[in-house]
């Protein structure tokens, strides 16, 4: 015979209501009664029926994930799993499941997130990607339907709560360590510029050379996928310039991979020819050699906190908009040295 919430109240000695109260975490129910009633639960093997809840409540108790249409760059790049840690984290602590959406096109994936909206099979939605021209915000505006955005909206921000870092001091701050170390001669590799974040760290970087008075140089600015193939077609372009870089600043650290093998088969050493800051901070970075310089830009902090606000704004429809901006640091590595005279 099955166990139910009656069974447990009566081990616990406590109203079948308490029960239920626990099993929704009210807030109105003791720490040590919910102790009481999860070890009455734990004792019984009574696991709550999510699904009943959901249907009396209207709510599905379940989170969508829209992730970015190429699949290369979802299951390539170390940012996805770790932001993907984060938000898991904070939707178990409320007791919520994900549901992960994407497309071989932009086309395919806001086809796919309409269907997630109006089949109700969602309660909100994480945008794991910010574009200039987004079709999949102004859906989601237009619905009123509760979302968070994972990087910095290029309209509306005042309407969108987003969880993001400063990108464009974080730039300006990985470039102006080159610039101290005596690097004038500073190329940019940067991934899509449909991307806020690579529009952002653009600023950032030549904010950084203006306030150094250093010419900016278009033929120093390669936009790449965020990829490792991405980084070796750019190095590739640059080292071949009649006036190479003498440092690099790369927006990814999977891409800085790809720089790094294409300097190396190039004879190129780094740090002795070559600089580099990279972004990101990811477990390759200081496992590659030599160690990446890189920019700790907290990745599960931004996954966790796109979550746990998510989650407040199902569950408060009067939730302000926010603007959570996640702190970020230089991590000094071996990549970088001051510039030899030549």
């Amino acid at each position: 015979m099955a166990v139910t919430i009656k069974d447990v109240a009566k081990l616990a000695n406590v109203a079948p209501s308490t029960v239920s109260r626990v099993i929704a975490d009210s807030p109105r129910i003791s720490e040590a009664t919910k102790r009481k009633v999860n070890e009455a639960m734990g004792k019984l093997g009574y696991h709550p029926n999510l699904n009943a809840r959901s249907l009396a409540s209207q709510s599905t108790q379940t989170i969508g994930l829209v992730m970015p249409s190429s699949g290369d760059v979802v299951f390539q790049n170390p940012f996805f799993p770790t932001v993907l840690q984060g938000i898991s984290e904070g939707a178990h602590e409320k007791k919520y499941a994900l549901h992960m959406t994407t497309g071989k096109s932009e086309k395919e994936t806001l086809e796919a997130v309409v269907e997630m909206v109006q089949g109700k099979r969602v309660d909100g939605m994480i945008l794991l990607k910010s574009k200039v021209e987004d079709k999949i915000i102004s859906y989601l505006l237009k619905r009123n339907f509760p979302f968070v955005l994972i990087g910095k909206p290029y309209k509306n921000v005042e309407e969108i709560t987003h969880v993001d870092n400063d990108n464009f001091r974080a730039m300006q701050e990985a470039t102006e360590h080159l610039i101290m170390q005596g690097h004038h001669q500073i190329a940019f590799i940067g991934g899509c510029l449909e991307l806020v974040v690579t529009v952002e760290r653009l600023l950032g970087y030549e904010r950084a050379l203006r306030n150094a008075g250093i010419e900016l140089k278009n033929e120093y600015i390669i936009h790449e996928e965020f990829l490792r193939e991405g980084g070796q077609e750019a190095v590739k372009e640059l080292m071949s310039l009649e006036n190479p870089p003498t440092a690099l600043v790369v927006v990814d650290d999977f891409m800085a991979l790809g720089v790094l093998n294409t300097l190396d088969e190039l004879g190129i050493s780094v740090p002795e020819d070559i600089s580099i800051v990279s972004f990101n901070n990811v477990l390759l970075s200081e496992m590659v050699k030599p160690p990446l310089t890189s920019v700790d830009i907290n990745i599960f902090d931004l996954g966790y906190q796109a979550s746990k606000n998510l989650i407040q704004k199902i569950e408060n429809s009067d939730e302000p908009i926010k603007r959570i901006i996640i702190p970020h640091k230089l991590i000094e590595r071996s990549s970088c040295c001051h510039l030899k005279n030549k």
